[in-house]
């Protein structure tokens, strides 16, 4: 069941996950049914709802017979929330001073098509004002189904303008915010080479890609001839 695998990535152990989606499925009931519902062998059944309750995911509302019922899934997952936020802030901070802001001169070489895929895909969820992204058509849905929704997004092919790949290699640019950028050459089928590429903060970069976009767009390929 997902949501066991998804309880217990957040802390819970496998018992304590298949009990409290047993209760939430049961609303309440006794130990034994619990644990019937569960997969849990009765010896382990109270102690595994005595640390729900103590986690707040329980709570007992009978004592003749024990019967205990399940406390708001959401409140737990709100409280996650916050505690997973803040340990972000906290790793942030530290992270931030061992490690400052890379320069924006700073130039990284990408290798591997796995690892430029997986930058531009989180280059282009982090965007909050704008994307620019010209290439590999099949990339290039992809991180027009991952654009945040009001983000401006300027997306067109290179076909019509001089190439700036190597025979046998196909470009991708992609620009984000204005603070960001990437250009990969990727690799034809059955070509030699690996997937390369390079990310940067650099403004002069980030503007020249951007621009290079839209004299694309300004550029459509043109059909083909009308008989």
């Amino acid at each position: 069941m997902s949501a066991v695998i998804h309880l217990q990535a957040l802390g819970l152990t496998e018992y304590e996950a298949r009990a409290y989606t047993a209760l939430l499925a049961l609303g309440r009931a006794v130990p034994a049914r619990v644990a019937r519902q569960a997969g849990i062998p009765r010896p382990k059944i109270y102690e595994t709802l005595e640390r729900l309750e103590g986690r707040g995911l329980a709570a007992k509302v009978g004592q003749n017979p024990l019967e205990y019922a399940p406390l708001s899934a959401r409140e737990y997952l709100a409280r996650s929330r916050r505690a997973f936020d803040d340990r972000l802030g906290a790793l942030d901070r530290d992270l931030s001073r061992l490690a400052p802001d890379p320069a924006p001169e700073a130039v990284y070489h990408l290798y591997g098509e796995a690892a430029i895929r997986s930058l531009c895909e989180d280059l282009t969820l982090n965007a909050r004002r704008s994307v620019y992204m010209a290439g590999d058509v099949v990339l290039a849905d992809r991180l027009e189904r991952l654009t945040p929704r009001g983000v401006e997004l300027h997306r067109t092919v290179l076909t019509a303008l001089p190439s700036i790949a190597a025979a046998g290699q196909r470009a991708f640019l992609l620009a984000r915010d204005g603070e960001a950028a990437l250009i990969a050459h990727f690799i034809e089928e059955g070509g030699v080479g690996e997937a390369h590429g390079v990310h940067t903060h650099n403004p002069v970069i980030i503007h020249l890609i951007e621009g290079y976009v839209r004299l694309a767009a300004q550029h459509p390929v043109s059909g083909p001839p009308t008989p």
